[in-house]
């Protein structure tokens, strides 16, 4: 149940917006002026009227305590989630200056909510008996994970020969054949039901034109697709869980397989990637009690924000489930006991050095890792030439920020924050340096998010 007297920041109401236009539409609604008949209840919904360009108000309501994050439903014809009516509301109602008060939804909210509930009820698992697992047909999934298996051989055999005839004819090659070559070699890794495959050898056909130093970006690439393609081919000597790292970075769908982990798990960070098929959002969560922190993975169609969404800097009572595999983060997140409220709860800090001997140590698990999770520990931004980078306040050592991290508009409110002072940063670190995307202050104060 939420309490009238939690409220959100601004900022965490912000961190929800699917993108910087929203986010500044949303902004300009976070005023009184255009809304009419808003409320709010115990049971954590929100609602109210919104003056659009119409001769009727657009209806927006929203679920504060739904288990995968807020929920939102409005009349406006956006499809965005949330749309900037519903991020105006929430900014209204944060401000906790009595613009929405609690009363008794309309029916127009309570029809929604009552169905939402509803639906609710009716997914929960009724028992074994009546899972998707127990209904299937074992014996038909077996021989479905043999052909795509042996698709999967037939596609990572015909690439180890692509790669050897791409070192024998000199990586040069590679920049005469152009994109083609490899988005052709990317299909014919489709067609063999190896999606993780396919996005790696995209990646290659876009190293020739990173600039220079290209020829050794391609081949330490090309040296990680063989490791992967060997893996696969040579499973059933690994171990197991570098077994299921395996398949994972193939591409194999898995479930969340471990034990249910109930803790009080602090939003870290969200943030969105796309491309022209998917969006994906990643949500960092750090069990309070447990010291572990897990990612959450949510897609969406290209050009909609997937539906999961949590507020940076709250904190929900939930089960988390790991997914299997040697080194992963990745988590499923299972029954919330509470909706997302504030808490004053800071992951365990470290040194830069201990952030970058931490990542070393990960590869060894998982070799094809990008990043880990790290809170870094009195740490200050500082210009390092024409870049940034983040060097403890104690010791003579710094991590360098990547570029990514220093096109964003994050890197300015992290310099703002700081101001020359030592910050609690979490990020992730990799073999190109240190991306940051939440920050505390010295002492006591509220995340910020830097995405």
């Amino acid at each position: 149940m939420t309490q009238q007297g939690v409220r959100w920041t601004a900022d965490q109401v912000l961190a929800l917006a699917p993108d910087a236009t929203s986010r500044k539409a949303g902004s300009k609604l976070g005023a009184a002026g255009p809304w009419s008949e808003t409320g709010s209840s115990d049971e954590g919904t929100v609602w109210g009227l919104c003056k659009g360009s119409g001769s009727k108000p657009y209806q927006t309501i929203i679920d504060i305590a739904d288990a995968s994050g807020p929920a939102y439903k409005c009349s406006c014809p956006s499809r965005k989630f949330p749309c900037k009516h519903a991020l105006g509301l929430l900014l209204l109602w944060s401000g906790d200056d009595g613009a929405v008060p609690p009363g008794q939804a309309p029916d127009w909210a309570e029809q929604w909510i009552a169905g939402r509930r509803q639906r609710a009820a009716e997914k929960r698992p009724t028992g074994p008996a009546g899972s998707p697992a127990a209904a299937a047909d074992p014996e038909a999934a077996r021989r479905r994970a043999e052909r795509r298996a042996e698709r999967i051989t037939a596609g990572a055999t015909e690439l180890e020969q692509r790669l050897s005839d791409l070192l024998r004819g000199g990586l040069a090659a590679a920049e005469q054949a152009g994109y083609g070559l490899w988005e052709e070699t990317a299909a014919r890794m489709v067609d063999a039901q190896a999606p993780g495959l396919a996005a790696r050898v995209r990646e290659l056909g876009a190293i020739p034109a990173s600039g220079p130093g290209w020829p050794v970006r391609l081949l330490e690439e090309c040296a990680l697709l063989h490791l992967l393609d060997q893996g696969w081919l040579r499973r059933d000597r690994l171990p197991q869980t570098l077994a299921a790292t395996v398949r994972s970075r193939i591409g194999l769908p898995a479930s969340a397989d471990g034990p249910p982990v109930r803790d009080r798990w602090l939003v870290l960070a969200q943030y969105d990637t796309a491309d022209t098929r998917l969006t994906t959002r990643r949500i960092w969560l750090y069990g309070a009690d447990s010291d572990r922190t897990a990612l959450l993975l949510s897609y969406g169609a290209a050009g909609r924000a997937p539906e999961l969404a949590l507020p940076v800097g709250l904190a929900l009572e939930a089960e988390v489930s790991a997914y299997p595999g040697a080194g992963q983060a990745r988590a499923a997140l299972g029954e919330q006991f509470a909706p997302p409220a504030p808490a004053a709860i800071r992951p365990r800090g470290m040194t830069t050095a201990q952030a970058a001997a931490r990542y070393g140590e990960a590869l060894r698990a998982d070799p094809w890792l990008d990043s880990v999770p790290v809170t870094l520990e009195q740490v200050i931004p500082t210009p390092d030439g024409d870049s940034w980078q983040l060097a403890d306040a104690d010791e003579d050592a710094a991590l360098p920020l990547t570029p990514v991290a220093r096109s964003r508009s994050g890197l300015w409110r992290l310099v703002a924050l700081s101001g020359g002072a030592p910050v609690t940063v979490f990020g992730e670190c990799g073999h190109q340096g240190f991306t940051p995307l939440t920050a505390w202050p010295q002492g006591v104060g509220a995340a910020v998010s830097l995405c």
